[in-house]
């Protein structure tokens, strides 16, 4: 099938920008002698993941444990589970290390350290378990300097559990869009894991992997001493937060989604497409960066980009092809009824996640449908 032969809207991989991408990332990491784990969030989808691997990563890293079971039952058994683990959780995954799994948890807390260590002793068996290190006041995790570090390490250490390394995310890489910024995060966020690293193995604790990783950070990273493993998801599509960020093209965004114009409002200078907010996401990620894109960035049905036409505004299945700026006098002739564009999303994962199934197209414009995973 060719793209534009598409049901419209549907989301589609430019199968070599991705492959560009893949190469990018492994080519860098590799330079380090580290191993990378990919974030699979992105794309929660077996194919893109096959080629991840083939260039070289080891092992994936899930957000959920739905996720853990459906790349296991594709055939990759190294997973990390990188959410916080809580208690109602722990027998779905005993049940996927009982089957061969090699699952990782992860843990910021005495309450959860205590929980997967009573169940592991439960169920005779030893939860291998990395504690979160904040590293940057995102989100989640211990500071490294913080005596709950060495509780949580306790907590686990009565069988049932063991601590097999620290990891962060420098998360608020996001907010930054220099490269002075980026690099100054990406040592941040390197230098206070493995001090965390370091006070658990002063205490006695075995920490083996010292984990790391964001997209911008791992993109602009210039030293990896300590690490051992560094962890990234949406590098493999990029957006258009990652654009403003600074890390990657327009042209690199792998990602779109294709739409058809379905009819105007000539004097409001709009072209009205299939394409809502149910296609884009209602992720508005751009709108707090130094430029704000709308529900996305409008290409040709080729990939190019119209610039200063974004989609202006979106409902559930209507989506406004707009310049914000000036309008657009000649939008019936220049986008009429029938004809298809391309929207760079402001959010690959967001966006991925409203489609069952991408699209995957390759140089010559032919299209392979690839599955996408759901649920938790």
């Amino acid at each position: 099938m060719k793209l534009t032969e598409i049901s419209t809207p549907a989301a589609v991989i430019d199968l070599a920008a991705m492959q560009r991408n893949i190469d990018r990332m492994q080519t860098r990491i590799s330079s380090f002698g580290v191993k990378f784990r990919p974030h699979v969030k992105t794309s929660k989808c077996a194919d893109v993941t096959r080629l991840q691997i083939q260039a070289g990563a080891t092992g994936i890293t899930v957000s959920t444990l739905k996720e853990a079971e459906q790349f296991f039952a594709a055939g990759i058994k190294d997973i990390l589970y990188a959410v916080g683990m809580v208690p109602n959780k722990l027998a779905q995954a005993y049940a996927l290390i009982a089957k061969g799994c090699d699952l990782k948890l992860l843990t910021d807390s005495v309450p959860s350290a205590q929980a997967i260590a009573k169940f592991g002793r439960e169920k005779g068996i030893s939860f291998k378990v990395l504690i979160e290190i904040d590293t940057d006041d995102h989100r989640s995790g211990v500071k490294p300097e913080s005596a709950l570090l060495l509780e949580i390490a306790q907590a686990l250490q009565p069988s049932g559990a063991s601590v097999v390394g620290v990891m962060t995310h420098a998360g608020s890489s996001y907010d930054l869009n220099s490269a002075e910024a980026l690099i100054a995060m990406a040592e941040q966020e390197r230098s206070l894991c493995v001090r965390a690293a370091d006070r658990l193995r002063a205490a006695g604790f075995d920490c083996p992997t010292v984990s790391v990783g964001s997209t911008p950070t791992a993109l602009m990273a210039q030293n990896l001493e300590g690490v051992t493993e560094v962890r990234a998801g949406v590098y493999v599509f990029f957006d258009l937060v990652m654009h403003n960020v600074g890390v990657c093209r327009l042209d690199e965004i792998a990602l779109s989604v294709v739409t058809t114009v379905i009819g105007h409002q000539a004097e409001k200078g709009w072209a009205i497409v299939d394409a809502g907010w149910m296609a884009m996401s209602r992720d508005r990620g751009t709108q707090k960066q130094n430029h704000d894109f709308g529900y996305g960035q409008v290409c040709t049905i080729d990939g190019i980009p119209l610039e200063g036409i974004v989609m202006n505004g979106a409902n559930q299945e209507h989506g406004i092809i707009a310049n914000p700026e000036t309008p657009i006098l000649d939008i019936v002739d220049r986008f009429p009824v029938g004809s298809q564009l391309r929207i760079l999303p402001n959010h690959a994962c967001a966006t991925g996640a409203q489609f069952p199934e991408y699209q995957a197209v390759d140089a010559s414009g032919d299209a392979t449908t690839w599955s996408r995973f759901y649920g938790w």
